[in-house]
């Protein structure tokens, strides 16, 4: 028997039906050990000694790796396959060393779709362990473990943040600057003009052409000028038409994906990942199951040779050979090559020929997946842009209207044709001017980032990697930096607070470009032009200097006092915040150690006791009954409606 190791337990029924008899599939449910929280700071490396990690065996995980080492000690061979990224690469390292295999001769596996070919190639083409991307991971990880552990140390001792990170403090940062560019925003008076014309039983709007004859309209003195020279009638001045070639959009990678997800589906980031990785693992479809998409995390726009042949092939099928296009393949900054774009598996795999297999947003997903590869292969669209300029006493106002010539690749959209106006204007014809819609307007302040837009802006700056936009969002909501309103993400003032101090006082570790050139530094490891020694060693002395001066400077906020004493010693109570939430302790701290949760203002309905907040271990905050144990009433909270689980005092008594 051989013995099959992959990340996730989801994909173990798949593979094993097409690797067949001889093989046991098992998974790690990723990472099975992590740095340990011993030695300096608490960073579980020896700095002195060549930036060596220690890691230890997460706790959650001892049972896997007892099952792991018990199948392993039965197989012939063990074969590793976990997912084919940097992150994959380390778990498949740290599984070779758990379990005592060499990584010089332990095949790995390397697969970035799970169908029956793609495996079976995977099997009859093994490689080994690349030591560069588990070196690559390594220094990230330690990295973010010193970022992380030394500056959130300060913020919560000085202004009672609950942690800072490497990726997740830059992109709040670009959150707040944004925010406070909204609140300083000053609103600017302009006027909207334009004219309806008649020609025969046709009706056209012409909007008022801004250019360096004609002016944007500011004021109501400008605006008044400009209607006095329009005329009862206007005359055309030029008539222009032109072919316009609109091409096609490239396949998703990670980024766009999560954008227009949460553009036309309004999915969240964190769902859309979700839901991707369960396409990509598999999904039964009654006579097997099979991956509907590729590797879910990528920043490549390339698509392989063969599936491009198929899908072309099922183009010209489908809607005829001048539909099929000649797509190149776009270069995208910071692009790991080695991966395609996010696609599906089969193009013959229709979302229709799926949909009874597929929960509705499983189904809407892939559907934006497949369609929008479809389209990136197919040809271009052109339109006929016919452009009219019409004159009044030197005022110009345009007319466009846009006919289909080739419908190409918006043949999938049929609502994106244009209709073909009857409408024909010449040079030099008079228009009578039937109506003039004028209107005083101020101009708007930009708006909040949804999620879309911060995960556009995190790749355009080079911030993280795919598999973090969705988790560094996930991060800053928990922290209660940023909240979510009507789709938009607005910093909080803790966020806002937190935003400052770490500029005031780290600028160059939380400045986007650096953040940026980090993450070209560890892609300099992946490609072996540096090692993990030097990259370490550059960062983390500058660093932990810069740590050292901002603590000994940096300001303590005060805490907020209560009308209320500390029942123990007299002392002030006060509210404290600590990683899990706010509480109320005693001012005398650490002399006196009382504290209570913060009372809601309500009594229990059980009992009459006062409600309290409490929280989680993961920071989820719920109300409960202060009698605890006693009376065991809570109210969880869901999204924004609170979901009530009630426990009678008299049953909890007994």
């Amino acid at each position: 028997m051989k013995l099959v190791i992959v990340e996730s337990p989801y994909k173990c029924e798949t593979i094993a039906k097409y690797l067949g008899k001889g093989y046991t599939v098992m998974a790690s449910v990723g990472h099975l050990d992590d740095l340990a929280t011993s030695g300096v700071g608490g960073f579980g490396v020896d700095i002195n000694n060549g930036f060596t990690a220690t890691y230890v065996i997460s706790k959650d995980k001892y049972a896997v790796v007892s099952e792991l080492k018990r199948a392993k000690a039965k197989a012939e061979e063990v074969i590793i396959a976990t997912d084919p990224d940097r992150e994959g690469e380390a778990i498949a390292w740290h599984l070779m060393n758990i379990l005592g295999l060499d990584p010089n001769t332990t095949k790995r596996l390397e697969f970035h779709e799970i169908t029956k070919e793609s495996i079976e190639n995977a099997i009859a083409n093994p490689r080994y362990i690349n030591m560069n991307l588990v070196n690559s991971q390594e220094t990230r990880r330690i990295m973010d473990r010193i970022i992380g552990f030394k500056l959130s140390g300060i913020i919560q001792k000085k202004i009672k943040s609950r942690s800072a990170g490497r990726v997740q403090s830059a992109t709040l940062k670009l959150i707040c600057d944004h925010d406070i560019e909204i609140d300083n925003f000053k609103p600017e008076e302009y006027w909207n003009l334009s004219i309806d014309l008649k020609k025969g039983a046709n009706k056209i709007t012409a909007d008022y052409l801004v250019s360096k004859d004609n002016p944007k309209i500011v004021n109501k003195s400008e605006n008044d000028k400009v209607l006095s020279k329009i005329n009862k009638t206007v005359s055309v001045e030029s008539v222009n038409k032109e072919i316009l070639t609109i091409e096609s959009k490239p396949p998703f990678t990670t980024s766009t994906l999560q954008q227009e997800a949460f553009n036309s589906l309004k999915m969240p980031t964190a769902t859309t990942s979700k839901i991707a990785q369960l396409l990509y693992e598999g999904i039964n479809l009654g006579n097997e199951r099979v991956g509907l998409i590729t590797y879910i995390r990528t920043d490549s726009v390339a698509l392989s040779d063969g599936f491009t042949k198929s899908a072309k092939a099922f183009i010209e099928k489908k809607y005829g050979k001048e539909y099929a296009g000649h797509r190149k393949q776009a270069k995208v900054n910071m692009a790991q090559g080695a991966h395609e774009a996010i696609r599906p598996t089969s193009i013959y795999r229709t979302p229709e020929s799926v949909k009874n297999y597929l929960p509705t947003p499983q189904y809407k997903l892939y559907k934006l997946i497949y369609e929008r590869t479809l389209l990136s292969l197919m040809a271009n669209k052109k339109d006929e842009l016919t452009t009219a300029i019409f004159n009044s006493n030197g005022v110009k106002f345009k007319y466009e209207t846009k006919s289909t010539v080739f419908d190409g690749f918006s043949v999938i959209n049929k609502n994106e044709n244009y209709k073909k106006s009857n409408l024909t204007l010449n040079e030099g014809e008079e228009l009578e001017v039937v109506n003039i819609n004028n209107e005083q307007k101020f101009t708007a302040p930009p708006a909040h980032y949804s999620e879309a837009k911060i995960v556009k802006v995190m790749e355009e700056k080079g911030i993280g990697r795919p598999s973090t936009y969705a988790s560094t969002i996930k991060t800053i909501k928990q922290r209660g930096y940023v909240e979510s309103s009507k789709g938009s993400i607005i910093s909080t003032e803790q966020g806002k607070k937190t935003a400052y101090v770490l500029n005031k006082y780290f600028p160059k570790f939380i400045d986007t470009k650096y953040t940026a050139q980090m993450e070209q530094e560890l892609d300099k490891i992946q490609e072996g032009n540096a090692t993990k020694v030097q990259i370490l060693t550059d960062f983390y002395f500058p660093f932990v200097k810069e740590c050292d001066e901002a603590k000994s400077i940096m300001y303590k906020d005060q805490d907020e006092q209560i009308d209320k004493k500390c029942p123990k010693c007299g002392a002030p109570l006060v509210k404290k915040q600590s990683k899990y939430g706010t509480f109320i302790g005693c001012s005398n701290f650490p002399h006196c150690d009382y504290s209570e949760n913060e009372e809601t203002g309500e009594k229990c309905p059980e009992c009459g006791r006062p409600l309290v907040y409490r929280y989680k271990k993961n920071g989820q905050k719920f109300i409960a009954c202060s009698g605890y144990p006693t009376c065991k009433y809570t109210v969880k909270e869901n999204k924004n409606n609170y979901k009530t689980r009630k426990y009678s005092a008299k049953k909890a008594k007994k």
